[in-house]
C-alpha cells in the first residue's frame, strides 16, 4: 500500500494485492473526501479497509480479466455502489455494470473529472482513466512496453490505442499501470519512437518491449 501521488486536489494509493500481484488504486478527491476504486483483484477487506474515512462512489474495471477483478463480488456487495466497465469487458459480469463506459467518457468524483479512454489491444474493452497528470492505464501500457497480446492483430491495436489515446498526453503524466511500478509518459514517448522507427516482424505479439525486436 502505497500512496503514489497527492497533489491537494487527488490523492491515489497503489495496492498490490493476490496472486498476481496486480495494482488497485483508491482515487480520492481531497477537497470532498469522496472516493472510487480502480480494478478489484483481491483481498476486499483491504480495499474496504484503506477507503477509510471516505465516501465511495464508483468501481471502475480497466479490463475482465480474472486477476482484476477477484474481489469485485463482495466489494459490489458490501459496497453498494455503481460499477463501470466497457461492454466490451463485461460479458462475465453479473449483474451487468451499472455504468457502460466508452471513450470519451466523464466520471465525476466530487471536484474531479476523470476521463475514460478506450485502448483495445490487451482485450477487446480495455480502459484507462486520466485525471489531472495521472493516467490508471490497467494492462494496456507498462514501463517499457504495453501489455501483453494474444495476435498480430491485437498487437497492432495495442499500439495502435497507446499512440492515439496515451502518447498525445502531456509529457508529464505519470502512468500507473495495472502490475509493477509507475512510469513516466516522457520515457515512454522516448522509447516508442525507438521502436516504431525501426522495422518489425508482422507476427509480433505476446510480451514485447519496445527496445526490443520481438514478442516473447
Amino acid at each position: 500500500m502505497t500512496i503514489v501521488a497527492d497533489d491537494g486536489a487527488v490523492r491515489i494509493e497503489r495496492l498490490e494485492l493476490g496472486p498476481f500481484a496486480t495494482n488497485a488504486y483508491i482515487v480520492t478527491c481531497c477537497r470532498e473526501r469522496e472516493s472510487l476504486v480502480v480494478d478489484a483483484p483481491a483481498e476486499a477487506d483491504i480495499i474496504i479497509d484503506r477507503l477509510g474515512d471516505t465516501t465511495p462512489r464508483y468501481i471502475l474495471l480497466t479490463h475482465g480479466h480474472v486477476d482484476h477483478i477477484g474481489a469485485l463480488d463482495r466489494l459490489r456487495a458490501e459496497l453498494r455502489i455503481p460499477l463501470g466497465a466497457h461492454p466490451a469487458d463485461s460479458g462475465n459480469l453479473e449483474p451487468p455494470p451499472e455504468m457502460p463506459l466508452s471513450d470519451g467518457d466523464t466520471v465525476v468524483l466530487g471536484k474531479l473529472r476523470l476521463t475514460v479512454l478506450h485502448t483495445p489491444g490487451h482485450t477487446p474493452g480495455s480502459l484507462c482513466f486520466s485525471v489531472g497528470r495521472y493516467l490508471l492505464s490497467g494492462d494496456t501500457i507498462f514501463p517499457g512496453g504495453p501489455g501483453v497480446t494474444g495476435t498480430p492483430a491485437a498487437f497492432k491495436q495495442i499500439v495502435r490505442s497507446i499512440s492515439e489515446k496515451i502518447l498525445v498526453l502531456p509529457d508529464d503524466t505519470m502512468v500507473y499501470p495495472g502490475h509493477g511500478d509507475a512510469t513516466v509518459l516522457r520515457q515512454e514517448k522516448e522509447q516508442f519512437a525507438a521502436f516504431a522507427s525501426r522495422s518489425h516482424d508482422p507476427d509480433m505479439c505476446g510480451g514485447v518491449l519496445w527496445l526490443s525486436d520481438r514478442g516473447e
